[in-house]
């Protein structure tokens, strides 16, 4: 009885812990109407991209389109040519307008064909599309020249009536003043998230406001009064951090209706990114690439834009799996867990939905931002690691505690997958230190092996009465002959080699982005800064404390006795 009791009382601790940090929370005023003025919508979903030419079909635009008739009053799109030449007529049916946009890129023969069908469109629908766009980002990515896509500019502006413009990030207008004396309104693009000097999502209103007034000033100077369009602005709702700026759909939705009350304070225009998640965008920035819309790529809605948001609405079912994981543990060591004190009872309980906990959150949300076959190939492989690596721990423990005699490949099974998982640990931190703009940190998958370690070094502690860093090695806390590699404790010592080049790696991309040199042209203030930048993101020192766990039991060598590393 007393130990059903133990195992009902950690289920019920599970479940109050959960509902406590997955309250609803308030985001600010309520979107006007619950319906914004304008939302960046293209149809992609799992399975199409532009980069292989898998488009949505016509029936899919048309679904996409009536769902988004109540949520806004217009639609930007990005592309004219291809299967988007029927959004038009789409469109005017449910009532929607449209800023029809022209994909713009390195071939003639394309941003012909795009020019072309951008002008039918416009001609042929002027009651539905409003607005037109030549180009998104072009000169950010060095596509074309400043001259050439002033070329298409002023093509499009002789064959249409409506206005005209170029979008880009507001910066390239300051670079490039000939734009504004050219377009028929000025389309900027504010991403917070993105700058190279990361706004937190609290700051975010207040940076999209002297921005744009920034953008006024010296558009003033030199065309006065010239309209301006905030032609993308929005948050990830999940990924990697960048500085403080943290993607997360609570902050997605804070940030939009906090955008949406500065606009309406001070009349500016403004378009939302985007209206659907975009899973072919993960093979170019990563999973925060592929989560800034209001629907998942399942056309799920991700948040209200009214009312309180969650940021995770289904934390139950996580609670169902996990007490689950707890139950299925405690009915496979019931035996042994019988003759134990309540007090390590309780003790093994509560390890035991960590595990769970980690496990199933882990599965959820690797599973959410795995896009393809072979996304969700190294998710299952990944969570099958982890399951495997709990029930060997668990094991582990159960038989240390009751002090059986433990299986002598236990051992070996165990120093494998922390091998595995280390060596695993190292090849992502040199991806994370080289290029990790669009790497996300792997916490999730790390936080079992970290939180097993943790758990074999209090074990450790719990039997021996003492601890140093000699008792940490691998062979002391696994407690049983292993057949180690020879010299492995080269995977220790690189591991935390890498720390410091993660830092080093993270503080070096801001230190050379454009706007920050701009901002801070002293060497040193800019280091400060770009440090300040990378030590203040939470995901990162939280791997690097995964790091210096996981090195901790590689760091001590082979050829040590067992007397030497028993000393305390």
């Amino acid at each position: 009885m007393r130990f059903i009791v133990i195992a009902v009382l950690v289920i019920l601790s599970n479940i109050s812990i959960s509902w406590l940090f997955n309250q609803p929370q308030d985001v600010g005023e309520d979107v006007p109407e619950g319906k914004l003025n304008s939302l960046s919508f293209a149809p992609f979903r799992e399975g199409q991209s532009p980069l292989e030419e898998k488009f949505a079909t016509e029936a899919q635009i048309d679904e996409d389109l009536r769902l988004l008739a109540d949520k806004t009053h217009t639609i930007r799109t990005y592309s004219s040519a291809e299967n988007m030449f029927v959004t038009p007529k789409l469109a005017g049916k449910y009532g929607l307008n449209m800023i029809q946009g022209a994909w713009l890129g390195y071939g003639k023969k394309d941003n012909n064909e795009e020019i072309e069908a951008l002008i039918d469109a416009a001609n042929t629908y002027p009651d539905v599309i409003k607005r037109v766009i030549v180009g998104n980002e072009v000169l950010l990515r060095g596509d074309l020249k400043p001259e050439q896509v002033l070329e298409y500019i002023r093509r499009v502006k002789q064959a249409v009536k409506q206005p005209v413009s170029y979008a880009d990030v507001w910066s390239m207008y300051l670079k490039h003043p000939e734009l504004i004396k050219e377009v028929d309104f000025i389309t900027i693009h504010i991403l917070p998230y993105w700058e190279d000097e990361p706004i937190p999502v609290e700051e975010a209103p207040g940076h999209i406001d002297r921005i744009y007034k920034q953008v006024r000033a010296e558009a003033d100077e030199i065309a006065p009064g010239k309209p301006i369009l905030i032609g993308e602005s929005g948050w990830p709702g999940k990924g990697r951090q960048r500085g403080s700026a943290v993607p997360s759909i609570v902050n997605e939705a804070m940030f939009i209706r906090g955008l949406i009350k500065v606009a309406t304070e001070n009349g500016f225009d403004y378009n939302i990114v985007e209206a659907f998640n975009q899973p072919w965008k993960s093979n170019l920035e990563g999973v925060v690439g592929a989560n800034w819309g209001l629907y998942s790529s399942e056309r799920k809605e991700v948040f209200p834009l009214t009312g309180p948001v969650y940021e995770n609405d289904d934390w139950y079912e996580l609670c169902i799996f996990s007490s689950l994981f707890l139950l299925m543990a405690a009915f496979a060591f019931r035996k042994q867990l019988l003759t134990l004190d309540w007090q390590i009872v309780l003790g093994y309980f509560v390890f035991a939905q960590i595990l769970g906990v980690l496990l199933i959150v882990q599965i959820d949300e690797l599973f959410y931002t795995s896009y393809s076959h072979w996304q969700r190939f190294i998710t299952l492989a990944g969570a099958l690691f982890n399951a495997a690596l709990s029930g060997l721990i668990l094991f582990k423990l159960i038989n240390q505690l009751t002090q059986n005699v433990i299986h002598p490949k236990l051992g070996n099974w165990l120093y494998r997958i922390f091998f595995v998982f280390g060596a695993f640990a190292l090849y992502k931190t040199m991806g994370l230190a080289i290029n990790g703009r669009y790497i996300s940190f792997p916490v999730e998958l790390a936080a079992i092996p970290v939180i097993s370690l943790i758990a074999l070094i209090f074990a450790h502690f719990w039997a021996s009465k003492q601890l140093s860093i000699k008792s940490l090695s691998i062979e002391n806390l696994i407690g049983t002959d292993i057949n180690r590699i020879n010299n492995d404790t080269w995977l220790g010592y690189a591991l935390l080699v890498m720390a410091p080049i993660l830092v080093f790696g993270e503080s070096y991309a801001f230190f050379v982005a454009r706007d920050l040199i701009q901002a801070y042209p002293g060497t040193a203030e800019r280091i400060r800064v770009a440090l300040s930048f990378a030590l203040g993101n939470q995901q990162l020192v939280m791997w690097l404390v995964c790091l210096l766990i996981i090195a901790l039991p590689f760091l001590y060598p082979l050829n040590s006795t067992k007397e030497e590393i028993d000393q305390p």
